[in-house]
């Protein structure tokens, strides 16, 4: 496959691919590179409701769901002779592969048929960091017995036992879900959440959870320590209601060191270059951690186990 200087890309997705934007213009601009670069994303969107927007789109001529309402999504494959279109799950149905089905096909097929010539993707999102409730030791999110009957009826092999998922069962889990749908479509995939798995395995000083009361103790400026991981971010807010200072948690968005490490696995995936070539730093990630966040980008595209070439 000839390796392209200029792209046009689109994604179907949410907020795991709304990152995007915060950098993968400048990663692919700084290495010499061409880039359109578009977004059909709601926050938190899954395929099944990707695929109820297109389907009321289609019924009702009026309804436009995508970018501002100002498009639905026929008008957006048709606007742009797109290279590239890539689809995901929500996140947080990422590790449930009975959710995928048939919500996928349907949006594969809709793509090709008004944009026969762009190659349809999957972005394999990522687990969430450690301290988020729901995958924390006696979390909420179980792979209870119902989820792993169907995993197993598609060919996915889960724990066998019900039990709390856990950020490694997480991911498991989501790239079990991923694999099964790119053979299924025939469709390569781009490893972002690899390249998280990889950044927290390899990480010099690694995020070490909180006593979970300081959410309740700590006053501004003060936060609990949360260096170490390219996902998550605590901040303080004021309660619009009260009009006190809060402290807001996000454990599941990448924060600006996974944002740059996501541009360059798409860099990287898309482009067929290494990430040595990107020069773009951003101002508040240091030279040497972004030589180690992009090494980890090229790793995570090199290892990981395409199903289709």
């Amino acid at each position: 496959m000839d390796k392209p200087e200029n792209l046009n890309v689109l994604t179907i997705g949410n907020s795991f691919t709304d990152s995007l934007a915060a950098f993968f213009p400048q990663v692919v601009e700084s290495a010499g590179r061409g880039l359109h670069f578009e977004r059909a994303n709601h926050g938190g969107c899954e395929l099944h409701r990707h695929w109820s927007y297109i389907l009321n789109e289609e019924k009702d001529g009026a309804y436009r769901m995508y970018q501002d309402r100002r498009f639905n999504m026929r008008e957006i494959l048709t606007k742009q002779p797109w290279d590239v279109v890539s689809i995901q799950q929500g996140s947080h149905f990422s590790w449930r592969p009975e959710t995928y089905q048939p919500f996928a096909n349907n949006i594969h097929a809709y793509i090709k048929r008004h944009a026969p010539q762009a190659e349809v993707v999957i972005q394999q999102t990522w687990a969430y960091r450690s301290d988020d409730p729901r995958i924390m030791p006696g979390g909420t999110w179980l792979y209870d017995a119902d989820t792993i009957q169907r995993a197993k009826e598609v060919g996915i092999d889960l724990p066998t036992e019900p039990m709390a998922i856990g950020q490694d069962g997480m991911h498991a889990g989501l790239t079990a879900a991923y694999t099964q749908l790119a053979k299924e479509l025939k469709l390569r995939v781009i490893p972002t959440g690899l390249a998280v798995k990889l950044s927290r395995e390899n990480e010099p000083q690694p995020f070490k959870p909180y006593d979970q009361s300081l959410m309740q103790t700590l006053r501004w400026p003060d936060l609990p320590s949360q260096a170490g991981d390219v996902v998550g971010n605590i901040v303080w807010y004021k309660d619009k209601e009260l009009g006190e200072l809060k402290l807001g948690r996000d454990t599941i968005h990448l924060n600006a060191r996974g944002q740059y490490m996501q541009a360059c696995v798409w860099f990287a995936f898309l482009y067929q270059r290494k990430t040595s070539e990107v020069t773009f730093v951003p101002d508040m990630v240091g030279a040497a951690d972004a030589a180690f966040l992009r090494e980890m980008a090229q790793r995570a595209v090199d290892g990981f186990p395409q199903v289709v070439g």
